[in-house]
């Protein structure tokens, strides 16, 4: 099957700090949350300590990445690797970490692609500030981006700085919130997520200051919802579960303000965050230069009215803390038209097409994949392969959506599918796995941590070698 990429097309794969790098505490790197969240979970399945142990295995798994021809890496730095308590001294073991890395990198023809914060906030915050409840937080992250841009802004020229804000701020491990009444939860969830916006417009702009051609923009996990019937409740119900969800963020990130219908559900929780005067200033003033998106899956709603015992806007989770009723505005629900991998996620690269056009006709910037994958339990066989062809199929069929949307006039720069090697799943460890590369170890032996290609491997190089002509 030939397909139409353009000639200057980035295509790469991805990866985050703590879920790859491993050496948790090592050359004065600070804890994160995700170690500390990681610790809870020891005795269930592997943690950050190693991970896929990239810390000490950069130089071969990079020349890996060369061996399957990416043109850009698509990686995250550790704020506590670089500041270990999140505002203090510079550690210069973690700069020179992230030199040798982007060098390596370059020197190999790949373009870093560099996500300044996934995660991994350094927990001294957390204990200092309660972390992104504080505004100082912001500042500290403005600090930290700005050290960030004088290091490697000579040779990084694409900066994310957030990655998946709107999805990090419905998890309350990832943002440190541990109280039991879900009212003040929503309250400290509503300011956290206005002092990432804060810390993400200084960042954009000190990014324009201090990297010569330097592009930046946020990186979102991109929702498309499906109403459950075509009743007219049913239709505004999906839609308001895609504007809550992900949409206000992309309108703030590029309007510099909350939308409307955003101020009103946070009027009728009553969690309106605090905010000084100075801030719409710099909000208003950072002009993002692309979207990243990540995509993995569609949702289904339907329309959940509110009462007198469940008030409009109030939110009641499932089995997770990702999914969730909103009472006068959504019900979650399963899409009966649509399969499902082995961990739950519905598969539907009709979406991905969705999404690409709708973002692109709505916000007119350019656009770039940075996390599309299938998550599964692969098996080593005993002569040493992967065969994974549940991967390649479901890799072939979204980058199928994304020449379609390309062809629909949709401005797509590049795609970066998670992951380039397998690596920490938060909630299942080395049981769910995304990578083109195997790492050979379970949740507690870590084993010799080989490498090993896997069938999607060499299938994704070809695709690569032909610009994705032939899939």
């Amino acid at each position: 099957m030939k397909q139409k990429f353009p000639e200057n097309f980035l295509w790469g794969a991805s990866s985050s700090a703590f879920q790859i790098e491993g050496g948790w505490d090592e050359d004065g790197k600070g804890k994160t949350v995700a170690d500390f969240n990681s610790f809870k979970r020891s005795d269930k399945q592997a943690d950050t300590k190693v991970a896929s142990d990239f810390y000490h295995h950069w130089k071969e798994d990079i020349a890996m990445m060369k061996e399957l021809g990416m043109q850009i890496y698509r990686f995250s730095l550790s704020w506590a690797r670089i500041v270990p308590d999140g505002d203090g001294d510079i550690n210069a073991a973690g700069i020179d970490f992230y030199n040798k890395v982007i060098d390596e990198l370059i020197a190999n023809g790949i373009q870093p692609f560099v996500t300044l914060y996934h995660f991994d906030l350094p927990y001294a915050l957390v204990e200092k500030y309660n972390g992104w409840e504080c505004r100082n937080c912001a500042f500290a992250f403005e600090r930290y981006a700005r050290v960030c841009f004088k290091e490697f802004g000579d040779r990084v020229k694409y900066w994310q700085v957030i990655n998946e804000q709107n999805l990090m701020i419905r998890v309350n491990e990832r943002m440190n919130i541990y109280v039991d009444d879900l009212w003040e939860a929503d309250r400290i969830r509503a300011q956290m997520d206005y002092h990432m916006f804060l810390g993400h417009a200084l960042a954009v702009n000190s990014c324009h200051e201090l990297v010569e051609g330097g592009k930046v923009g946020p990186a979102v996990s991109s929702t498309c919802t499906y109403p459950l019937t075509n009743k007219p409740e049913d239709v505004w119900a999906a839609k308001m579960n895609d504007w809550l969800k992900t949409n206000y963020c992309l309108e703030m990130h590029i309007n510099g303000e909350y939308p409307g219908y955003y101020m009103r559900y946070l009027r009728e929780r009553n969690i309106v965050p605090k905010m000084e005067p100075e801030d719409v200033a710099i909000l208003k003033s950072a002009k993002i230069d692309y979207i990243a998106l990540n995509y993995y899956r569609t949702l289904c709603a339907s329309y959940l009215p509110a009462s007198e015992e469940h008030p409009i806007g109030e939110r009641v989770y499932r089995d997770n803390e990702v999914d969730f009723d909103q009472y006068g505005y959504c019900r979650n629900e399963k899409n009966a038209n649509l399969s499902a991998s082995e961990y739950g996620a519905q598969i539907d690269p009709m979406g991905l097409r969705i999404v690409l056009n709708e973002y692109y006709r709505r916000y007119h910037l350019p656009m770039i994949i940075t996390e599309n994958g299938l998550g599964m339990a692969d098996v080593l066989t005993e002569d040493g392969k992967v065969h994974d062809s549940y991967r390649i199929d479901y890799i072939r069929s979204h980058i199928q959506a994304c020449a379609n949307a390309i062809e629909d006039g949709v401005e797509l720069i590049g795609y970066s599918p998670w992951s380039v090697m397998d690596l920490l799943s938060s909630h299942q460890g080395f049981r769910k796995r995304y990578g083109f590369i195997y790492v050979d170890r379970d949740d507690f032996d870590v084993k010799q941590l080989r490498r090993i290609k896997k069938d999607s491997f060499y299938w994704y190089k070809h695709v690569i070698e032909t610009n994705g002509e032939e899939l």
